[in-house]
């Protein structure tokens, strides 16, 4: 384990750089939005992730690179919702008429700090003060990145609060299994037999749709499809797991067929984002001075559906006084 000073923030805060080894794999985590900001395969020479060589790049130019956005993730229709018979409303982020990932000082784009090192793994915490962005009560969330053996990286968060909020923490890297300029020679295969619709701002409409004989069918492995009838398809849907977060098991499986690079999904959670990064264009260079493009990488954000606190029949996203959300996922690598 190597720790060091990776820039400074706009406050005068040091953002620090955690690299951890074991498993047979590599990662860099950064304090900044609790960041995977690189992740390594032994055997495999490119990185599996998308991210920035400089902290100005996550600063000015990052689509959530690697990031831990909170502390709800995802996006609330109208930045609105009612608790307990109090109506709140939300800073307005994403073109002003939605609230996405916490808020534009959200986690995701906060420094952390470091509680734990090992050589392979860290722990980092983070307070969301009551009010911030609209949020009632004070929330701290830990966050714990480990690399197991059998190519494990495992993602526990743990949220805490003192007034009933919402909390919803996801991990938001991109990844890239082959190295190359997209993700159109990735298969794909997701455990959902449902969906959830979205309107036009992305927000879901409430009804969990069967898959069965649409495009978003991945309950047997197939290629990302990028094309559907005629046109560019670009997903960023939830797919339905479960009505409540559950054990953790296997949901998701990723394979390059170009690199034979494998990617597992194990979970306890009960959706997850998949977005095949349409929007993707930072103007600047990434890892290694490559530069992406539209599909340079896949996401899939493990967690509570989207706008669930204005779904009754979404899952449970309120987190009470003496609670603790816990949320984990691992990403299992492997090379043929």
């Amino acid at each position: 384990m190597t720790r060091q000073v990776f820039g400074v923030m706009p406050t005068g805060e040091a953002v620090e750089q955690v690299v951890l080894s074991g498993g047979g794999l590599t990662a860099s985590i950064l304090t900044f939005g609790a960041v995977l900001q690189d992740l390594r395969l032994e055997g495999h020479d490119a990185p599996l992730v998308l991210g920035f060589e400089d902290l100005a790049g996550y600063l000015d130019h990052s689509p959530y690179f690697g990031a831990t956005p909170g502390r709800c993730a995802n996006r609330i229709g109208n930045g609105r919702f009612s608790l307990e018979g109090r109506d709140y409303q939300l800073e307005l982020n994403e073109k002003g008429v939605t609230h996405l990932h916490g808020g534009s000082d959200g986690m995701g784009r906060r420094n952390w700090t470091i509680l734990e090192t090992t050589a392979d793994s860290v722990t980092m915490e983070i307070e969301d003060p009551d009010g911030r962005a609209g949020y009632p009560g004070t929330t701290r969330t830990r966050a714990t990145f480990a690399l197991k053996p059998g190519g494990i990286f495992s993602v526990i968060y743990e949220t805490v609060t003192d007034k009933p909020t919402i909390a919803n923490v996801c991990h938001h890297a991109y990844f890239n299994l082959d190295g190359r300029p997209d993700i159109i020679g990735h298969d794909l295969m997701i455990a959902a037999d449902h969906y959830t619709p979205v309107d036009e701002r992305l927000i879901p409409t409430g009804e969990i749709k069967s898959v069965e004989n649409t495009a978003f069918d991945f309950r047997e492995m197939r290629p990302i499809r990028l094309d559907v009838d005629g046109q560019q398809f670009g997903y960023d849907h939830n797919f339905c797991f479960s009505s409540a977060r559950m054990g953790k098991r296997s949901v998701a499986l990723a394979r390059s067929v170009n690199s034979g690079v494998t990617m597992e999904i194990a979970t306890t959670e009960p959706g997850v984002q998949f977005y095949a990064g349409g929007k993707v264009s930072p103007a600047v260079p990434g890892l290694e001075g490559r530069r992406y493009g539209a599909f340079a990488g896949f996401c899939m954000e493990t967690q509570i559906w989207p706008d669930a606190i204005n779904k009754p029949n979404f899952p449970n996203a309120v987190l009470r006084p003496g609670e603790i959300l816990r949320q984990e996922t691992d990403y299992i690598f492997s090379k043929s």
